[in-house]
């Protein structure tokens, strides 16, 4: 993993860190800094990444944001971002979220990619993507922001690695030439009750297309996916803000279910 030993980088990462500290969200880097390049916000969050495997933590796939037009067209721009994941990420399906671990939680169904091969850019295809894929199975993300009141631009959330939180995997993992992944549906519920809707085809028009975006943007940060890696693909409906004693409940057609609840 390539870093950045830069003093601005290191402070801007201890900034966004501050927030866990002091349970509470702070200033954009962009107030504080308004020439953040989305480069050196890439930086930060590696420096952040960095830091968490030197303390243990161990990296357990990619998630990718901003997927959807509606979303780009939001933050002006014009391609996803990307943010890490690692162990310390994962809950269990079906299980419980403590709000001592979230800031400003909210919820996304997603379908997340297993790989069975490494994808090592820049020059990954649609179809690399499917020959390195072993299965698809339905997933939660649980979105975070350390800027409060989630105010953020384009390299505000790159910084925070894409603000990220934690992810659950569940339902019944499919062979992705078992199923039509670009028509794949998805509801999600909160509380039992229906919140919205989405399709595989949400994600920049097919999920694999996120997953080859992602191999060849992460080459310039000299990073490989590897086998045995977790690609949450990007959001299939808009997120869902989540409160203490909140149950949410995702079903994907062919897929199964995946569900999490947050407790005080």
């Amino acid at each position: 993993m390539e870093t950045k030993n830069d003093s601005k980088i290191e402070s801007h990462a201890k900034h966004l860190a501050s927030s866990w500290r002091n349970r509470e969200g702070v200033q954009p880097l962009t107030a504080l800094d308004p020439e953040l390049s989305i480069d050196d916000a890439y930086y930060v969050q590696l420096h952040t990444i960095q830091e968490y495997v030197e303390n243990g933590q161990k990296i357990t796939g990619k998630k990718i944001g901003l997927t959807s037009k509606a979303m780009q067209d939001m933050l002006g721009v014009g391609e996803p971002d990307y943010g890490h994941l690692t162990d310390a990420m994962e809950v269990k399906n079906g299980g419980e979220i403590s709000f001592k671990r979230v800031l400003q939680p909210k919820v996304e169904g997603e379908l997340a990619f297993i790989l069975k091969e490494d994808l090592v850019g820049p020059n990954v295809t649609s179809l690399d993507v499917l020959q390195a894929t072993d299965v698809i199975v339905p997933a939660l993300e649980i979105v975070d922001s350390r800027v409060k009141d989630w105010k953020i631009t384009l390299a505000d959330t790159v910084a925070d690695n894409a603000s990220s939180g934690l992810y659950l995997l569940g339902g019944t993992p499919k062979k992705i030439t078992e199923i039509d992944i670009k028509q794949i549906g998805m509801a999600l519920y909160k509380n039992n009750e229906l919140q919205n809707t989405g399709v595989g085809a949400a994600a920049l028009g097919d999920p694999v297309n996120c997953v080859a975006w992602l191999a060849n943007k992460l080459a310039k940060y000299d990073i490989t996916l590897k086998a045995g890696e977790v690609i949450l693909s990007g959001a299939l409906s808009a997120a869902v803000e989540a409160k203490p004693g909140d149950h949410f409940r995702a079903k994907f057609a062919e897929l199964g279910e995946v569900s999490v609840s947050f407790t005080e």
